[in-house]
Parts: C-alpha cells; sequence; structure tokens
C-alpha cells in the first residue's frame, strides 16, 4: 500500500473514532440535563455553584467538542428539503428515538457516512478501471446516504411490531386490574411495573405526563402521535371517547381487549395460510438446482456424442 492509500486510511480511522467519541459525547450531554434540572430546587447561590462544579467535571467532548457537533448540525439542517426535519423528527420518535438522536444529528449523521463512503473509495478504488470506479464510488456513496435511513426503517418495525405483539397482553392485564377494583390510572401503573417493553415505556410516559398536570385526553394524543400502530391508535380513540362521554371504562376494556385477541388470532392465520405462497419460489430454485445436478452431466454426455 503507498503513502497516499496509507494516509487516506488513517484519516478515515480518525474521523470515525471522532464521530463514535463525540456521539458519546452528545449522548452522555444529553443525559446530564435531568441531573441539572434537579439543582433548580436549591438556593441560587448554592445552585450556580453546583452547576460550575458540575460542568467542569464533564468530560471535553460533552464541554466543547459536543456543542460543535450539534452547531453543524443546525447548519446541515438548512440545507434539506421543507418538511424534512419534521418527517425525521417523526421517524426518530417512532423508532424510539436511538441514542437520543435528534433530527439534527441525524443530518450530520447521514452526511458523515457519506463523507467515510468517499474515504473508503478513495482507499480501494486504486489499480480498478475507470467502469468499476464509477460503480464503486456509487454503490459507497449510495450506500453511505441510504445505509441510515435502511437502519431507521428497520428500527421503526421492530418497534412497531413489538408493541403490535404486546399490545393483547396488557390490555388483558388492564381488564383484569380494572375489574379488580383499581382506577385506570393506577392499573396502568400496575401494568406497566409488571411487564417491560416499548408498549409499557410509552405507557409510563403518559402516566408521567399526566401527574404532572396534562390532561389524559391530550396524553393519549401525544401517545399516538409517538407510534404508528393502528390497533393501539384505535384502542386509544376509544379510550378517550369513553373518558369524554362517560362510558364505563371497564367495559370498553373488556371489549378492546376481545377485539385484541381476535385481531392476533387473524394475523397469525394470515401467517399461516401466506407460509406455503412464500415457499413456492424457494422450492422451484431447489428442484431446479435438483434437476440441473442429475441432469447435468448426462446432457453433457450426450451433446459429446451427438457431436462427436
Amino acid at each position: 500500500m503507498d503513502t497516499l492509500s496509507v494516509a487516506v486510511f488513517s484519516t478515515f480511522v480518525a474521523v470515525a473514532a471522532a464521530v463514535y467519541y463525540v456521539g458519546n459525547g452528545i449522548t452522555r450531554a444529553r443525559n446530564l440535563t435531568a441531573e441539572r434540572l434537579a439543582q433548580y430546587g436549591r438556593k441560587i447561590s448554592r445552585q450556580e455553584e453546583a452547576i460550575r462544579e458540575r460542568e467542569m467535571k464533564r468530560p471535553f467532548a460533552d464541554r466543547a467538542i459536543a456543542p460543535i457537533f450539534e452547531r453543524f448540525g443546525s447548519l446541515a439542517s438548512r440545507f434539506t428539503p421543507i418538511g424534512w426535519i419534521e418527517r425525521t423528527e417523526k421517524r426518530l420518535t417512532i423508532a424510539g428515538s436511538p441514542g437520543t438522536l435528534d433530527a439534527n444529528s441525524w443530518a450530520v449523521l447521514k452526511v458523515v457516512a457519506i463523507v467515510v463512503g468517499v474515504v473508503l473509495w478513495v482507499v480501494i478504488q486504486g489499480g480498478l478501471p475507470f467502469n468499476q470506479k464509477l460503480l464503486t464510488f456509487g454503490l459507497l456513496v449510495g450506500a453511505g446516504f441510504l445505509g441510515p435511513d435502511a437502519i431507521l426503517n428497520r428500527k421503526m418495525a421492530e418497534r412497531s411490531d413489538a408493541i403490535l405483539r404486546q399490545l393483547p397482553d396488557i390490555l388483558d392485564l388492564l381488564v383484569i386490574s380494572v375489574e379488580a377494583g383499581l382506577g385506570f390510572d393506577q392499573a396502568m401503573a400496575r401494568v406497566v411495573a409488571t411487564v417491560p417493553g416499548p408498549l409499557s415505556d410509552e405507557f409510563q410516559r403518559m402516566i408521567t405526563e399526566t401527574r404532572v398536570g396534562v390532561a389524559r385526553k391530550d396524553a393519549m394524543r401525544s401517545l399516538r402521535d409517538r407510534t404508528d400502530v393502528e390497533e393501539l391508535r384505535g384502542f386509544l380513540l376509544a379510550m378517550m371517547q369513553a373518558d369524554s362521554f362517560g362510558v364505563s371504562i371497564a367495559r370498553v376494556l373488556r371489549v378492546q381487549a376481545e377485539e385484541m385477541r381476535i385481531k392476533r388470532r387473524q394475523r397469525a392465520q394470515e401467517k399461516a395460510y401466506a407460509a406455503p405462497v412464500k415457499l413456492v419460489g424457494p422450492l422451484m430454485l431447489l428442484i431446479f438446482a435438483f434437476l440441473t445436478i442429475l441432469l447435468g452431466p448426462a446432457g453433457l454426455r450426450i451433446s459429446d456424442t451427438v457431436l462427436f
């Protein structure tokens, strides 16, 4: 490997290490926000002293590099299409805000991924023909541009599937708790403490919002906007209507739980019926490969006999 390749590869390693270092710094900086807010209840002098000491104890990445990284994200977001920030924030929220990312940080990650793809192309393109260089450049830059979105879409789908699988069981527990005499909020808190998972996390956030003074209907609307599961939206809509018209919560919960069990059974039947159809393609390929292995040598012998 020549000197130029070594320099480019070293630059790539340095950029990757810096991105990892700064990303961890941003995550730690945001995790410290809640701890810093706890200082607001003290006297102003003690509060300022505690915040100053805490700021000085923070790593260099949290105090210097992370703000620069976030400002660069704000600058990069200005060149995005109209509405991209809102759509990205929505997608990140549905995915569970992985790594406490926001739209600005996501824009920076996409730019960094493209730069990494270009650096990789510079490292491996030496000695390749022009058409292969062009193809490799397109593949690496395309992977850098589309790769983060593909990962985010997968996280969104996984989280939505987890919520959908967890919803019927949580509704059954809610029915049991409410019919045992607990209020809706107490039953929700008991279920959240019993069943871990993404849906329980969302319900916990809804309970926290109601405890700080947000109306239950508004907290349910916020939960509906943070998820992309149609069954959960239907359940929240039914609960909001029951809260508005004074319908019995226990009755609505039982109806919703029965409906969710029926839908879960229907989804399982649909997947079972679709399995044979999905197996047709692989079976055809296996049969074709099997016939090729069996008849290939015979065909070659026949062709040799006929031609010679």
